[in-house]
């Protein structure tokens, strides 16, 4: 069942286009990610959903129930659309106690105060904030102001929430927990989220599904951490999808080069799976997808080595360029030690293939 449906938004700032001809469906139980560079417009859609913007063109409906419409001129207010919103900053009134803020959509709402009452109750309940009533936001860490707010949301509505960057002024450590606390909270509740961030590990750890947007406001990708990570529609979604490389590679006389014809730089005598025939290339490929290979003709310089404690992180120096690449603690225990300073032989795998033309990039 669809949740909320948005068709053909256009939004417009004076003569700036935000998004233009935006379509999507949220489904019902479902976490959702929408994901994109600043600037694309994801704020600007949630805004919109919300009530708080109006579209200069298309539709908005949640529960099959038409709340905003510019032909039909519909434009439902934030308090009607039945939504809890969760933003960036909180947004906890500073004045009033834990308590009060959770209660304040339902004295906007006129809600019953024995039924008010256990709806709060509840919520704190929910968030893990039970005997927080009375302490005011300032006695709060940024976690608990955090949770304050999910709580307020839920007493909005625990059927559909937004969240618009909830954890980004956590830091790492809170940020890793509170996704979790995310999760646990949807599938008790069994509510719809729609998750707003630039965070696209963020995203891919929470989201059932996610939504790539670029910076034109323009969906490149939609669908589930595996395939988008494993099956990236473009370019733009790899690069913009976790750490990567992109390497211009060439073919001639039936072999394949890095950046130009040089026999040391001869990576392949077969043709790569995925490569465009008759085309300028762009390798695409992942740090955990370039291995040591002593037998590889293809040689590098280790121009910077880090641990992390899971992975090693190496910088390589090849044809007077830098590659990243990550090798696991596990795979390190083979007994070879790799250092700065230190020519290895690379070896490729899982690499994808990108028309440069395509891509604007100048080989």
């Amino acid at each position: 069942m669809v949740k909320a449906r948005m068709e053909n938004l256009t939004i417009r700032y004076g003569k700036h286009t935000v998004v233009q001809n935006f379509s999507l469906d949220v489904y019902e139980g479902e976490i959702l990610g929408i994901v994109g560079p600043s600037g694309c417009g994801k704020t600007t859609i949630m805004r919109a959903l919300g009530g708080f913007i109006n579209a200069d063109e298309g539709e908005i409906y949640i529960n099959d129930t038409l709340v905003y419409s510019v032909k039909k001129r519909v434009n439902r207010p934030p308090e009607s659309r039945k939504l809890g919103i969760v933003f960036q900053d909180y947004a906890v009134w500073p004045h009033l106690s834990v308590w009060d803020n959770v209660m304040y959509p339902l004295k906007k709402q006129r809600v019953p105060r024995e039924q008010s009452r256990k709806m709060v109750k509840t919520a704190l309940e929910q968030v893990r904030m039970t005997g927080y009533e009375k302490h005011m936001p300032s006695q709060l860490s940024g976690g608990q102001q955090q949770r304050v707010a999910i709580a307020r949301a839920l007493t909005s509505s625990s059927d559909l929430i937004l969240m618009d960057e909830p954890i980004t002024n956590l830091d790492a450590k809170l940020r890793e927990g509170m996704l979790d606390e995310i999760r646990m909270l949807q599938k008790r509740l069994k509510t719809t989220i729609v998750y707003i961030t630039h965070d696209q590990e963020a995203a891919l750890h929470l989201c059932d599904r996610v939504v790539i947007m670029d910076q034109k406001g323009k969906i490149c990708q939609m669908g589930s951490d595996e395939e988008i990570i494993q099956r990236p529609a473009d370019q733009f979604v790899f690069s913009f999808i976790g750490a990567s490389n992109f390497i211009p590679v060439i073919e001639k006389s039936g072999r394949y080069y890095l950046w130009e014809a040089k026999e040391d730089l001869c990576y392949s005598n077969t043709l790569p799976q995925g490569y465009h025939r008759g085309a300028r290339n762009m390798m695409g490929i992942r740090p955990l997808d370039i291995v040591f290979d002593d037998t590889s003709p293809v040689r590098a310089v280790i121009s910077q080595a880090v641990f992390l404690g899971s992975m090693f992180v190496y910088f390589v120096s090849l044809g007077g360029r830098e590659l990243r690449l990550h090798r696991s603690t596990l795979d390190s225990l083979d007994g070879r030690e790799y250092s700065e300073g230190d020519q290895v032989g690379l070896r490729f795998i899982n690499e994808k293939y990108y028309q440069a033309e395509n891509a604007g990039v100048s080989i």
